[in-house]
């Protein structure tokens, strides 16, 4: 089941890749909310306590898709799942999150939707939590962490992180 969800979603994406090759290419906003029920947005619940204008407009101006499953129930995996078009479980990460200072999960030369979206000429960004690993460099010695939630404290936020989405498909 849901291998044939994920098959869905790349369909789809492909879909849009490639009917867009004769048309002019439609913008491609992709949402990915964690603990968001399917009623906390009035476009989907008129009934939702919550005000989303901004996202009613976005759904009413474009496509809204209302059967989708997760791959996992927990963040990473999810992204993990969504992005590459794999089993969570086939990346080296079986169970679980990563931490925040962990080293990228997804292969440096594995596809993903953003590498797909470039070779048809979309420019790319991935905006807002990660959650998918990034080499974050120290200050000391110029290491870079291994799976750790906590850090040292000897981060060298003045460098840039590197391996995290530009190296993964993303232009921004």
């Amino acid at each position: 089941m849901l291998w044939g969800s994920m098959k869905r979603i790349l369909f789809l994406i492909g879909f849009l890749v490639v009917s867009s090759v004769h048309a002019a290419k439609p913008n491609i906003v992709f949402i990915l909310a964690d603990d968001m029920g399917y009623g906390d947005v009035q476009a989907l619940n008129s009934k939702s306590k919550i005000p989303t204008p901004h996202l009613n407009r976005l759904a009413k101006e474009g496509m809204t898709f209302t059967d989708a499953h997760s791959p996992s129930a927990v963040c990473t995996p999810t992204r993990y799942g969504t992005l590459t078009g794999r089993y969570c479980w086939r990346s080296r990460m079986k169970r679980g999150v990563l931490g925040g200072y962990s080293a990228p999960l997804i292969e440096k030369n594995r596809s993903t939707v953003g590498t797909l979206l470039q070779s048809a000429g979309y420019h790319t960004a991935a905006i807002g939590k990660w959650h998918l690993g990034m080499n974050m460099t120290r200050r000391a010695g110029g290491k870079t962490f291994k799976d750790r939630w906590d850090g040292d404290g000897n981060v060298d936020f003045t460098k840039p992180i590197a391996d995290g989405p530009i190296t993964r498909g993303f232009h921004e």
